[in-house]
């Protein structure tokens, strides 16, 4: 699996179906979430790791928060800026590993990392991440990671594949396991216009307590490792993991 797949994955029907699968609803309550639980002051700064389509940023920005929006994926970012107007939130096309220096000498009063992102990083560049992201963020502020793949939550899973249909966009997920390099991959076939197009993904996965023990190496202490949005504690099995710390 080559380490920089995104780059060839989040163009066109990747990015449209990915607009289409989460409804509304779902995104209302992430940010409600998001607000709660990094506490950021009145017209905070917030930064959003791995923006997409910017379905959390520009509500954010929406309710008077200074957001910057990074992804590595122009297609996500031409698309965000169809939603977001003006100068907030701000957009940059930059690689999660390139924070140094992006929140200037202030820092910013939250972060976030929402989707299953942080599993692109093998565990070398999560620690490289995290180092920088601790850096970029005020004393006192919040970083919250949002994944599905947790050891915990997908191990139990095994390999498999599914068939999901997001408006005319079919889409065959096919899953299979690296458990000597704590890996997880998964061929995504999307069927549109007549046309399939095959696309590899790939994810490693880290245990909670791992996950733990790097954002506070990092210098990020836990305030709490959540199963959802509703708050409830994470356990063995959890469909996804809100992790929440503080630097």
């Amino acid at each position: 699996m080559q380490s920089q797949w995104q780059d060839r994955f989040f163009k066109d029907v990747a990015v449209e179906m990915w607009k289409r699968a989460i409804p509304p609803e779902q995104t209302r309550l992430e940010v409600e979430f998001l607000e709660k639980t990094l506490r950021p002051q009145e017209n905070g700064r917030l930064l959003d790791v791995c923006c997409g389509h910017g379905r959390h940023a520009i509500p954010l920005a929406e309710r008077g928060y200074r957001v910057t929006g990074i992804d590595s994926s122009e297609d996500a970012l031409t698309e965000a800026r169809k939603g977001g107007g003006g100068q907030n939130p701000v957009w940059e096309l930059r690689d999660m590993l390139d924070l140094d220096g992006i929140s200037g000498p202030a820092g910013f009063d939250g972060a976030y990392c929402f989707g299953n992102s942080f599993g692109y990083l093998d565990r070398a560049r999560a620690r490289r991440f995290l180092e920088a992201l601790s850096r970029a963020l005020k004393p006192g502020a919040r970083f919250a990671i949002a994944t599905g793949v947790a050891a915990e939550s997908i191990l139990p899973l095994g390999p498999g594949q599914r068939w999901f249909r997001t408006g005319d966009i079919l889409t065959l997920s096919e899953r299979r396991f690296d458990v000597v390099n704590g890996r997880m991959d998964v061929d995504y076939t999307f069927v549109s216009g007549g046309e399939s197009d095959t696309r590899p993904t790939s994810s490693f996965f880290f245990t909670v307590s791992e996950l733990v023990w790097m954002h506070a190496e990092a210098g990020l202490k836990l305030v709490e490792a959540a199963g959802s949005v509703q708050g409830e504690p994470y356990k063995l099995g959890s469909p996804g993991l809100i992790l929440v710390t503080e630097r």
